[in-house]
């Protein structure tokens, strides 16, 4: 029990979420600069790999990914009592966008000739990281309580069961026209998901 008490000190819901958050915003932290050093790279070397409207979109998706996450974890500040396994989730689904976004932009394309063809190769990984993604994003959501949980209506799982059902088809097929259609699908939702829940921090 010492040990246990020197380990675990005392802290109000308050300081545990600061100290939560501060995890959160170095992780999230490096998810924004790996996207952004990848598309900066696209516009500094624009002939050294050809993109494609696809990658483009899941690019930019990942980096509305991310800001949603970022907003969207405050409300974490309702939970009143930090156990070491909550801590340890929200490392892990912090991480899980890292992966997600440096899957888009790999360190070496020596390889491949074009984004299109790296992010076929990888579709797979990509849409396995967002299928994760999407289960962590339903545990993280109850964590907030139920009442948070049914506030969104039945958009939220209904969204939830498109994405999972689209990335396991994607992760099947390489058909160009699915990948750019579903890029596409899911960039717009998350605009627009950003354009009519997200007002101000209150």
């Amino acid at each position: 029990m010492a040990i246990e008490q020197a380990l675990t000190p005392p802290l109000s819901a308050p300081e545990a979420f600061t100290h939560v958050r501060i995890i959160i915003g170095i992780v999230l932290g490096l998810c924004i600069s790996r996207v952004l050093i990848g598309s900066a790279s696209l516009v500094q070397h624009p002939h050294r790999k050809k993109t494609c409207f696809t990658h483009m979109a899941w690019v930019a998706f990942a980096l509305l990914s991310v800001v949603h996450f970022w907003w969207l974890e405050f409300n974490l500040r309702s939970i009143q009592v930090w156990g070491f396994e909550i801590y340890l989730f929200i490392i892990f689904y912090a991480a899980l966008h890292f992966l997600l976004c440096a899957m888009l932009f790999p360190e070496h394309m020596q390889e491949y000739a074009s984004y299109h063809d790296y992010f076929i190769s990888r579709r797979r990984w990509f849409f396995g990281l967002l299928i994760l993604i999407q289960v962590a994003d339903v545990y993280d959501t109850i964590l907030k309580g139920w009442d948070h949980f049914n506030s969104y209506g039945i958009e939220y799982p209904l969204s939830v069961a498109v994405i999972i059902g689209f990335s396991i088809v994607a992760m099947v097929t390489r058909k160009a026209w699915f990948h750019a259609w579903f890029a596409g699908l899911a960039l717009f939702y998350a605009i627009a998901f950003s354009l009519r829940h997200f007002t101000t921090l209150s």
